[in-house]
């Protein structure tokens, strides 16, 4: 897949806070984020929303007139700073915050759902550029793991991509789970990439054990086996393709998005209702790879690598970006990964979008290899 070159990223200038009184995790986890990232008082946020797993239509109607109220058109994405809720009806609540409910999406679930113009996007501006405000929890089992995870994002800053520093290795997995591994298909080549010291390898097994230094961990199951022998960099990624990854608080027998989190990844994704197997309602292996080498956050990366994301919540330190030009200032006007030459005449910002041949929403590229028949993961 070809993806544009990115000038910018999100900053803590660019990032919205909403934390729930009515959670104690919620305010814990929320004013430690704002000390750790530097968020404004304005852009903070506080509401009363229910402890659930779900927003009705009515309640989330509710929810986004306060946040469209309060932050107008100051604020690119959210860190939404909660466990629950993560969906509003059988949508996520991210997905739904970005791009609207849905009321049709739920009589189908297991079909397309609207595209997302972002996926793909050039842009670092995605609620000036696309309408998108994007969103991620600050979600882990407690507010120790939370407080662990805020810390592994704002360690991971720069700190890739540097010359003279140790490789990081991308691990695409090919289980034996073979609806699950569709994505399979847009895996990219076994490759180093000396120049960002990235190292991306292809496994064909069920689980990693006793990886070093992963940067991605990218498969398809429903549970993953020796995530404890698993060591990620700070600013990891880590996601697998099932049907309930997104489901935190109700029995359903597959392993959830917060078990990354918990293991030491910095981002990941779940989908939170049955999506079946479309590759479309999840990361696409060579967007999110390649987005992040650029130096974008782990909210603007995952985000760019979801085509149909209504379903899906994305979870993590939105602003990690470790391979960011300077962690320390706002990027506006150039590349973000330190490595790479900067013509003296580079725009200052590159296109909003992808490239705009697309077939029901899908660039081009994609399109020849698409997986269109859905299947169930139950």
């Amino acid at each position: 897949m070809a993806v544009p070159r990115v000038f910018g990223r999100i900053t803590s200038q660019d990032l919205g806070l909403v934390i729930n009184t009515d959670d104690p995790y919620s305010v814990q986890v929320g004013e430690y984020y704002a000390r750790a990232r530097r968020i404004p008082e304005h852009h903070i946020l506080r509401v009363s929303l229910p402890i659930k797993s779900a927003l009705t239509p009515q309640e989330f109607e509710e929810f986004n007139k306060r946040i469209q109220a309060f932050y107008g058109d100051r604020v690119q994405g959210l860190a939404l700073a909660w466990r629950m809720p993560y969906g509003v009806d059988c949508q996520s609540i991210t997905g739904a915050l970005a791009m609207g409910y849905d009321s049709k999406l739920c009589a189908a679930n297991c079909g397309p759902a609207r595209p997302s113009t972002y996926f793909g996007s050039a842009s670092s501006r995605p609620f000036k550029d696309h309408g998108m405000r994007l969103g991620m929890l600050l979600a882990a089992r407690d507010f120790e793991a939370a407080k662990a995870l805020i810390d592994r994002g704002v360690k991971s800053d720069g700190s890739l991509g540097l010359r003279g520093a140790l490789p990081v290795t991308a691990h695409f997995v090919i289980t034996s789970d073979n609806v699950r591994s569709v994505r399979q298909v847009f895996y990219p080549p076994p490759t180093q990439v000396a120049r960002l010291g990235v190292d991306v390898q292809i496994d064909r097994t069920d689980a990693l054990k006793n990886a070093d230094r992963v940067l991605l961990y990218m498969t398809g199951k429903a549970n993953i086996d020796w995530l404890d022998t698993v060591n990620f960099v700070p600013g990891a990624l880590a996601d697998h393709l099932t049907s309930f990854g997104g489901i935190f608080d109700k029995p359903h027998g597959q392993m959830t998005a917060l078990a990354w989190i918990h293991a030491g990844a910095t981002a990941s994704y779940g989908t939170v209702s049955e999506p079946c197997a479309h590759w479309q309602k999840f990361p696409h292996p060579q967007a999110l790879l390649l987005f992040y080498a650029q130096g974008a956050t782990a909210l603007e990366a995952y985000w760019k690598s979801v085509l149909w994301p209504a379903q899906g919540v994305f979870v993590g330190e939105p602003l990690a970006a470790p391979f960011a030009r300077d962690p320390r200032e706002p990027v506006r006007d150039g590349p973000a990964d330190a490595p790479r030459e900067v013509p003296k005449d580079a725009p200052k910002d590159a296109p909003k979008d992808a490239p705009k041949e697309q077939e029901n929403g899908i660039p081009a590229e994609l399109a020849r290899s698409e997986i269109l028949r859905g299947m169930s993961m139950k």
